[in-house]
This record gives C-alpha cells, sequence and structure tokens, in this order.
C-alpha cells in the first residue's frame, strides 16, 4: 500500500523537535509537520530549504514603487500640473523629494499584500480551499509528524518502533 502514512502526534514543540532529530539520525525521512505555531530550528532538522517569498516580497515592493512614481508622475506632472508658490511641476525628477514618503509607504503596502495572497495561494489555505491538515486539533495543541513509509527504506513497523523510542502521546496510520 504505498499512500500508507504514518503520524506521531505530540503535546510539546520542544518534544517533537527532539523526536524529530531522533528520527532522522536513524534515516527516517519525515515528509511535514503541522503544528499551532513555528518551531524554530525544525526546518534544517527535517531538510526543508529556505523559502523565496523575501524574493516576492522584494519584486511586489518594487512594482509598488513603479506604480506610486508613476502614478504621481501623471497627476503631478502629466495631468494636472500646478504651480505650487512659484514651483511648477514640469518634471518627476524635481519633485522627487516630495514623492519619496508616499512611494516608500506604497511600496510597503504592495510587499504587504502581495506577500499575504501569495502565501495564502502557495499553501492553499484560502477560503473554499480544502485543507491539508491531517489533525484540526493541530491548530490547537497538537503537534503532529507525518512519515510515508514508502519515502524510507524501512517497513512501517521498524518507524513506528523507532517513534516508540520518543515521547510520543499517539501514533495514528492512514
Amino acid at each position: 500500500m504505498a499512500d500508507k502514512k504514518i503520524y506521531a502526534i505530540y503535546d510539546d514543540d520542544y518534544v517533537l523537535l527532539e523526536s524529530a532529530k531522533h528520527l532522522v539520525s536513524k534515516g527516517i525521512f519525515i515528509r511535514d509537520v503541522f503544528s499551532p505555531f513555528p518551531i524554530h530550528g525544525l526546518d534544517p532538522v527535517i531538510g526543508l530549504k529556505r523559502t523565496r517569498i523575501a524574493i516576492t516580497a522584494f519584486i511586489y515592493g518594487m512594482i509598488g514603487v513603479a506604480l506610486a512614481l508613476l502614478g504621481m508622475w501623471y497627476f503631478s506632472v502629466q495631468d494636472w500640473p500646478m504651480n505650487i508658490g512659484g514651483k511648477p511641476n514640469f518634471s518627476l525628477i524635481d519633485n522627487l523629494p516630495a514623492f519619496i514618503p508616499v512611494t516608500f509607504e506604497f511600496g510597503v503596502l504592495c510587499a504587504a499584500h502581495g506577500m499575504a495572497i501569495t502565501y495564502l495561494l502557495r499553501n492553499w489555505t484560502l477560503p473554499g480551499f480544502k485543507s491539508h491538515n491531517p489533525y484540526p486539533r493541530t491548530t490547537d495543541d497538537r503537534f503532529v509528524m507525518e512519515i510515508h513509509p514508502h519515502d524510507n527504506n524501512v517497513s512501517a513497523e521498524d518507524i513506528k518502533a523507532l517513534i516508540n523510542e520518543t515521547y510520543v502521546l499517539e501514533i495514528d496510520e492512514k
């Protein structure tokens, strides 16, 4: 049965982290961990790579900066130039120091919204999407490790025996 999954359920994040270290040292590949909050130090233990969401944040921020400068050039120079204090608005460069705060804030706004939308799309957590979380209590007070026996060169019974060496609350097989 190739799609069998083993779930090890814990009640403490530190215990799960130490259990993951123990299992990985024995050659077990941990597919995923579900927890109510991020567990610091777990990513390198189970082999997760750094995400590229910071790159997308930079790209969204630069798009926001470009849109802000384009909009302020169009509104203040092209569409409705105003002579304020004897200083006509004939170019964006002459008025750029006044536009810096608005440009920065619009870049931050676009980066934040773009990151939030990207995060929700990437993790399939938008409303209407089916949840990939196997245990609803992982959003409250439980920590779950997901192991696929076909990812490892060990039988499911051997994996369960290794999990039982840790302080596991419950082992479930689906």
